[in-house]
């Protein structure tokens, strides 16, 4: 198994590990390269990072950050990716929403952000760490980038499903549908 990390909010990850998400919804950023952000990896672990702004950005009623460990990152899930596209219909964007837990304005702003309109959806089945794993904060996990190289995991770490095989099959069938369903 390779380890590395895929920065997401920390709300989105708590979201993906509750199952109230299935989907990562990405654009690209700074330090993404001339070709734009790339769902690179099959297999990672969820990195969540910290901001108090993330929490009136999603659709969650009186959200709260989770707490965060004064130097340390606790990483508690990782994300196996079933399926990714790109969708360049807004239309289709908007028809992801209950697939994932961000606002209307912050979907709208991923997908006009760059010179292509247009947002990559990938379908993530999500498993939760037990124990959870903790890393030392260090400057590399930093910086404008989706993907971080992670030390060697653990011995020990067990791997739960966060939803069942049928649940994950439906979801996926779904958003299946959705995406065909694009103009």
């Amino acid at each position: 198994m390779e380890s590395v990390g895929f920065k997401e909010w920390a709300l989105v990850c708590e979201a993906l590990g509750r199952g109230e998400q299935c989907v990562l919804l990405r654009k690209g950023g700074i330090a993404e390269g001339r070709a734009g952000f790339q769902f690179q990896h099959r297999e990672f672990f969820l990195f969540p990072t910290f901001f108090h702004a993330q929490a009136g950005m999603t659709r969650l009623a009186g959200a709260e950050v989770p707490a965060r460990r004064e130097g340390e990152i606790e990483l508690r899930f990782f994300a196996r990716l079933e399926f990714a596209r790109v969708v360049t219909q807004w239309e289709t964007a908007l028809a992801l929403e209950r697939f994932h837990i961000l606002t209307t304005e912050v979907v709208r702003e991923r997908f006009d952000y760059g010179a292509a309109p247009g947002i990559q959806v990938a379908f993530v089945r999500v498993f939760r760490l037990e124990p959870g794993w903790i890393l030392a904060e260090e400057r590399r996990y930093g910086g404008c980038r989706s993907w971080v190289r992670l030390p060697e995991v653990p011995a020990g770490v067990r791997f739960e499903a966060v939803c069942g095989e049928e649940e994950d099959a439906e979801r996926a069938r779904s958003l299946r549908e959705t995406l065909s369903a694009a103009p």
